[in-house]
């Protein structure tokens, strides 16, 4: 189970860097609304979310049982978003970053074992309640850096138009 999610983690992270290299600067930090993430800030995002979510399970591998999550007001989430931030990084260093994130994710889960990945813990968000930790890889990590892949390609499809 840990490694299709590995697998496409990183198949995922790879065509989102392959996609990136052939955009200009431009088209990159370039916002489609207001209210949408630039493709910088998608990457961004990814880059803090996976180690969080992969820190979480180390978390309730340490303390099964133990609360995790968080809302979408978590401050480190925002920051990490925040037009100053992803400003101030090129792409170039945040192509560096989603490339170890694939490490990040691979290390922080591929040991884990059945009884670990079944364990129980509520959530801090109520809509989640009490699932498993095999829930985190496959929402919050596998099938979140997937949908923020096809946020890209929105994006991107926006561009022309």
């Amino acid at each position: 189970m840990t490694q299709n999610a590995i697998t496409s983690v990183s198949e995922s992270i790879d065509r989102i860097i392959e996609t990136v290299k052939g955009l200009s600067e431009e088209t990159i930090r370039w916002n489609p609304t207001e209210d949408e993430w630039s493709i910088m800030q998608i990457m961004a995002h990814i880059v803090e979310a996976l180690p969080y979510w992969v820190e979480e399970i180390d978390q309730l591998v340490q303390s099964p049982g133990k609360e995790w999550g968080r809302n979408h007001l978590h401050e480190p989430r925002l920051e990490a978003v925040r037009p100053a931030t992803v400003d101030a990084v090129s792409v170039d260093e945040m192509l560096q970053k989603l490339e170890k994130v694939k490490q990040q994710v691979k290390d922080g889960i591929e040991n884990l074992t059945a009884e670990q990945l079944a364990a129980e813990a509520p959530s801090k968000n109520p809509n989640f309640g009490t699932k498993p930790l095999s829930f985190i890889i496959d929402h919050l990590i596998d099938q979140h850096v997937n949908k923020h892949e096809g946020q890209i390609q929105r994006n991107l499809s926006k561009v022309s138009k």
